[in-house]
């Protein structure tokens, strides 16, 4: 999936068909999820809707009873029987109970099961994220997917808080009501009917009008948040280059652009809200006044009138609730579509559906006719390529930016998989191994040395999950690291900060170091581990590297001489492929891009 999407070229019949397959497919799927997350709640939507018809029955009633006791119960009472009117005013009162009651009870459990499928829904997300291979990480971008976690997560709350109440509700609501006033009187029903054909057409503009501007106030509020989270992100490149205007400037472009299309939502309602008070006031005296003259000539009572006078204006508010809940309902649904569409991505790394158990492994690879390429499109980076490193071997890869060797690593460690060939963990192919057991076996330690919220024994924690406080101690006096944390405020339960901010560089990487000893894998990859310490810090970390690398498989991508020459062996690549192979020593004796690189080095000391 590619950050950016290019726009469809509208005057193609192919690309037309291909926009309107793709359409519905987007819908289908939200469709799908949309399924999967009532599933396991349906029978509670089953009780909401039995509560919702006969709360709305309840509602309904009102004005039906109390035109009967009009009609009837005040003529009984003139006449001295006071029990019809009390019927009526008894039956009134129960029905407001009970349709309060019932009201209260479907609006109730629909918030308890909104929240509980957006729960599964937030996890959901979370976990596809997690799961999700480098590739996805590397062209979806961050703020993104923020953007489906909150925006699009809040745009769904309001209708899963709110949609049955207005959706069926107030649905329901206009049925019983049209339906009443057609049965108390045919002639008021044709008098409704007339005045709602302007109402239709008028919901019908609104809709469209609003379905514009609120998609584009969704599609302004998910830009802003990708610039601000992409702003944060790159706070010290920002800081770095002085980007602080530039960031302000765009900002400031996108939150008008966010603005203006609020302004223009606001004015369609502007319009629309008014014009329909408008035509029910009408649609009312047109009821009064058509209800008056038949009154005056006997051919309706007066206790009916009042009825169809209440149920003209009650007929008018829940298509105000629809219209206004519209604006939320387009919302949701573009929200939804985002997170299927999301969601529906398939990762290139996948687990194998018959793996090849592999507990433990002796650290031997093997590359077979290995070549790879980014994408489909994209130029060959590493050429057919046959590698074998023995176990416990330590193997230093070097090389000009861009030569490949990161490619070799994150193949290594299935952050990718081959285009052609395939790379084995003794003999076995990883993508035939499960990632659990690729994980205990092979693991990565990059430049960054990141470091999440939390204690210096939590991140150190991380290379096993569950061990004692003995084992993380252990795994930090191993690499060296135990002498600077006991000087720490707290010791092994400082909290490091976010991103370590308590901790120098160094010190980071060998809380790394740490973590990596105490997961004890078969494969070490270091991925320029040391190239952004300065030389104390690197001297601090050399020695625990040396204690880290032991008599493991280990792969050292490094530009820095003094970690390369502690290899066993060195593979200078260039283009894609390994142009020379060998120990630091004889690769120096031969003459060639390594002994360059050595000579440049001593020249430097």
């Amino acid at each position: 999936m590619s950050a950016t999407t290019a726009q469809p070229d509208q005057s193609d019949p192919e690309q037309q068909d291909y926009t309107a397959a793709e359409n519905k497919a987007s819908r289908e799927r939200s469709f799908a999820l949309l399924r999967e997350l009532i599933s396991p709640v349906k029978g509670q939507f089953v009780v909401m809707a039995i509560m919702v018809v006969f709360a709305q029955l309840a509602v309904v009633a009102g004005p039906a009873i109390i035109a009967w006791g009009i009609d009837h119960g005040l003529p009984e009472l003139m006449e001295g029987n006071s029990v019809p009117a009390f019927e009526a005013a008894a039956l009134a009162v129960g029905a407001a109970i009970v349709g309060g009651v019932l009201t209260y009870g479907y609006v109730r459990q629909s918030v308890v099961v909104g929240q509980r499928m957006l729960l599964a829904l937030r996890r959901k997300v979370f976990r596809f994220t997690q799961k999700q291979d480098l590739e996805f990480h590397e062209s979806y971008t961050s703020g993104r997917i923020v953007s489906r976690q909150t925006s699009d997560m809040e745009a769904l709350r309001e209708l899963l808080d709110s949609g049955v109440n207005v959706m069926v509700g107030a649905s329901l609501s206009m049925v019983f009501t049209i339906v009443l006033i057609v049965w108390m009187d045919p002639v008021t029903g044709l008098v409704m009917l007339l005045m709602l054909i302007p109402c239709v057409v008028l919901t019908v503009w609104f809709q469209k009008r609003s379905r514009i501007e609120y998609r584009a106030i969704r599609t302004h509020s998910a830009r802003l948040i990708v610039h601000f989270v992409e702003a944060l992100a790159g706070i010290r490149a920002v800081k770095a280059f002085r980007k602080e205007g530039r960031n302000q400037a765009e900002f400031d472009t996108l939150a008008q652009d966010y603005r203006d299309a609020s302004l223009r939502s606001i004015n369609v309602f502007g319009i629309y809200q008014p014009a329909l008070r408008v035509l029910a006031n009408i649609t009312i005296a047109a009821v009064l006044v058509v209800g008056g003259f038949r009154v005056l000539h006997g051919d309706l009572q007066v206790g009916v009138l009042v009825a169809l006078v209440l149920y003209s204006r009650r007929f008018f508010q829940p298509v105000d609730e629809i219209a206004n809940f519209y604006n939320a309902f387009q919302s949701a649904v573009a929200a939804l579509e985002k997170i299927a569409n999301l969601l529906a991505v398939q990762p290139s790394v996948k687990e194998s559906p018959t793996p090849t158990a592999l507990p433990t492994s002796s650290g031997k690879i093997d590359f077979e006719h290995v070549s790879f390429r980014y994408t489909a499109e994209g130029p060959l980076v590493l050429k057919p390529m046959d590698l074998h490193i023995p176990a416990g071997q330590t193997v230093a890869l070097v090389g000009q930016t861009g030569a490949g060797k990161s490619t070799v690593a994150k193949l290594i460690a299935r952050f990718y998989d081959t285009t052609e060939g395939r790379v084995t963990l003794d003999g076995v192919d990883l993508r035939d191994i499960t990632m659990e057991d690729l994980t205990r076996n092979i693991v990565m330690v990059t430049q960054e040395a990141y470091l999440f919220s939390g204690t210096v024994a939590d991140n150190i924690a991380l290379g096993k999950p569950g061990a004692s406080r003995e084992e993380i101690e252990a795994a930090a006096h191993a690499i060296g690291a135990d002498e600077f944390i006991e000087k720490l405020p707290y010791g092994y339960d400082t909290d490091v900060n976010k991103r370590g901010g308590r901790v120098s560089a160094g010190q980071r990487q060998l809380i790394s170091f740490a973590r990596a000893f105490l997961a004890d894998p078969r494969v070490l990859i270091l991925d320029e581990a040391t190239s952004s310490l300065d030389i104390p810090s690197e001297r601090m970390v050399q020695e625990g590297l040396t204690k880290l690398l032991g008599q493991r498989t280990s792969l050292i991508i490094a530009h820095r001489l003094t970690t390369v020459m502690i290899a066993d062996r060195v593979l200078v690549v260039h283009g894609g492929e390994v142009e020379e192979d060998g120990s630091p020593t004889e690769l120096v004796s031969q003459g060639g891009r390594f002994a360059a690189l050595y000579q440049a080095w001593q020249d430097s000391m």
